[in-house]
């Protein structure tokens, strides 16, 4: 029996003093609230393969993570672990946008999509196949992946076959840590989750 250990963190809170819809722009992550960061970095195993995605809040939410635990692992960015685009709605406030095209978001938020840019269910479905690949590259062992809220809803509902609505009704914090165990038997391998949006 293979057991591969995956732990979810979101990233750091985002400065983001004018409320923009930032979903892919590259946002910058507040990384003032050190406490926080080293009582969650001594939650992280020692050894283990780092994933984030390509935007600098997970990547440098990860190196801090690992400056309070002195180690430098490698990270592995994966773009298709980004956060949800919001298409022509990037780096807009919310108080711009059209109304009739916001609520017509808001009433179906799983499937609706803005304009260019994705619904939850393309961020599922765009997120199930790189789970999916390094589950099985780094089957057998400990996965830290420093992401975002959107893209850890979006692994649960891979991992337990959830529906979009199920998957949503998880709240996720930045600096919140979920766990995933993948229990690789030979004659019922399956998904065990050991904690969700834990806060330290």
């Amino acid at each position: 029996m293979k057991t591969t250990r995956w732990w979810l963190v979101r990233h750091a809170p985002v400065q983001n003093p004018k409320r923009l819809v930032y979903g892919q722009s590259d946002m910058p992550a507040d990384l003032s609230d050190e406490k926080a960061i080293n009582t969650l970095a001594r939650q992280l195993p020692a050894s283990a393969t780092w994933v984030t995605s390509h935007l600098s809040r997970t990547q440098d939410t990860a190196r801090s993570l690992q400056r309070f635990m002195e180690a430098d692992h490698a990270l592995q960015a994966e773009s298709g672990f980004a956060e949800q685009h919001f298409g022509d709605w990037e780096l807009q406030n919310w108080n711009d946008l059209p109304k009739g095209e916001t609520t017509r978001f808001w009433t179906d938020f799983a499937r609706q999509h803005p304009p260019k840019g994705e619904s939850f269910a393309d961020v599922v479905g765009r997120v199930g196949p790189v789970f999916s690949r390094l589950n099985d590259a780094f089957a057998g062992r400990d996965i830290v992946a420093v992401i975002h809220g959107g893209t850890v809803r979006a692994i649960l509902a891979n991992a337990l076959g959830l529906s979009l609505e199920s998957a949503l009704a998880f709240h996720v914090d930045t600096l919140g840590l979920t766990k995933l165990e993948f229990i690789d038997k030979v004659d019922e391998p399956g998904w065990r989750v050991t904690a969700v949006n834990q806060r330290f």
